[in-house]
């Protein structure tokens, strides 16, 4: 079923789908803008986060070698102590 359409309707449809396509173009051409804006974004947060991660890393080690040596005082502490008391108390033996 064919219809008959008239020069001024057929250019009316075509000025139509011209503007549809370029407006597509320019929705296209804005997501791409953002697209790289936004990769380009990320890249600097991912590159922060990396530097952000390698410090937390470093304490990480540092906390770790603390903890090993409160350990080890911990382990110590008593003979450190003890080893303490015993000298006070000969001196304090020696003086009286």
């Amino acid at each position: 079923m064919p219809s008959d359409v008239t020069r001024e309707e057929f250019e009316a449809r075509v000025g139509v789908l011209e503007r549809e396509v370029e407006g597509e173009k320019m929705v296209t051409r804005h997501i791409l803008e953002q697209t790289r804006r936004n990769g380009d974004d990320l890249a600097a947060v991912k590159t922060r986060l990396d530097r952000v991660e390698g410090k937390v890393d470093g304490l990480g080690q540092r906390l770790g070698a603390v903890e090993q040596r409160l350990g080890t005082l911990e382990r110590n502490l008593p003979e450190i102590v003890a080893t303490t008391m015993r000298e006070v108390l000969d001196e304090r033996d020696r003086k009286g």
